[in-house]
């Protein structure tokens, strides 16, 4: 079978994931049958393509990774869970987050109960600690330390949960996966699920264990405000946002003092406990999510960029267009916290 050099950085192809600072390899070998759509070449021609466009990088970079971890599902049910618990190949993650306008938190969940092994993940601890933004993304030596510290390596398949009906546990998979580890998967229906089938949960901390960790942030998945204001000019992306349509229309307050109500002018808003079934509070089928993300306006032929509140229900859209196979999607990490919470930023009603 003919095949064709893409002159593309590919991650983890041949990349040593015990010494970050080794060269990962500068082109790979594949067919011209994986390449996706948006990627146009003449194999008649040059064997390197030309510099590619900010979705066709992120149509390759999900393509080659998804093709080198076919063996992970995006979701894993209650009873595989079950059923794996003491397999030394996974880590368990509890992502439970509440927002400050709720009086609990993450920890007292997890210190009430949790499933046998998991380990409690503060999204505001692990973050950028040189921003007074919530919950933004560390750089890579954070982070690591941080893996490490929660017994996580580079080896381990991860499973995240939340408590709170799946609206904090993408955000753990949307990270991980922004720092080069797609060994990961959510427990669809969450704790709650856990708990309505009867199975045990543990007020006893995990013990952790001395792990590798090696972080290599993809920036392809990630929107900087400076991008957001150039996509206003050029258009060449799609924002959506998944807050509360009352929030998106400025009708309600922001929970979060100083930020403005309204949204970024051209996005689009779509909830994210749609995409959520509210009776068994599990992820809708890949049929049903399309037609919601096709309702909402999304068009296929754009790179989509989420973004919410502060960047937690925005991965929850980004998971729920991966299950439809789209993988071109990034996150506005900042979101309207950022945005909002600027006064030369334009805002519409």
């Amino acid at each position: 079978m003919k095949t064709q050099k893409l002159a593309k950085d590919c991650g983890d192809c041949s990349y040593d994931v015990n010494n970050r600072n080794s060269t990962p390899a500068s082109a790979i070998t594949i067919t011209p049958q994986l390449i996706p759509a948006t990627l146009k070449f003449n194999p008649n021609e040059s064997l390197y393509l030309q510099p590619m466009s900010h979705r066709a990088n992120l149509d390759f970079d999900f393509l080659v990774r998804k093709q080198m971890n076919n063996d992970i599902p995006t979701l894993v049910e209650t009873d595989w869970l079950a059923a794996n618990l003491s397999s030394g190949e996974i880590r368990i993650i509890d992502a439970t987050w509440y927002l400050p306008t709720v009086d609990r938190n993450g920890i007292e969940n997890y210190n009430d109960g949790h499933i046998p092994g998991a380990v409690f993940w503060d999204i505001d601890a692990i973050s950028d600690p040189n921003t007074q933004l919530p919950h933004m993304m560390p750089d890579e030596a954070i982070f690591e330390g941080h893996m490490r510290e929660l017994g996580i390596g580079s080896e381990h398949h991860i499973i995240v949960y939340d408590n709170v009906k799946m609206m904090t546990a993408p955000r753990v998979w949307w990270t991980l996966r922004a720092f080069g580890h797609d060994k990961v998967s959510i427990l669809n229906g969450g704790q709650k699920k856990w708990v309505a089938e009867n199975r045990s949960l543990t007020k006893t901390s995990s013990c952790t264990h001395a792990t590798n960790f090696i972080a290599r942030l993809d920036t392809l998945m990630i929107r900087s405000i400076d991008e957001v204001r150039e996509n206003l000019i050029n258009n060449q992306e799609q924002l959506l946002d998944a807050r509360t349509s009352r929030r998106f229309n400025g009708i309600d307050p922001e929970p979060r003092p100083g930020c403005r109500s309204g949204h970024i002018p051209k996005s689009l808003n779509l909830p994210f406990n749609q995409l959520i079934d509210e009776e068994s509070g599990l992820f809708k089928s890949a049929e049903d999510l399309k037609s919601i993300f096709d309702a909402a306006g999304i068009d296929e032929a754009s790179t989509i960029v989420t973004t919410c509140g502060s960047g937690i229900t925005a991965c929850v859209l980004a998971l729920g267009l991966y299950l439809t196979g789209r993988y071109d999607v990034a996150v506005y990490d900042g979101s309207w916290t950022e945005w909002g919470g600027h006064e030369d930023t334009p805002v519409a009603s």
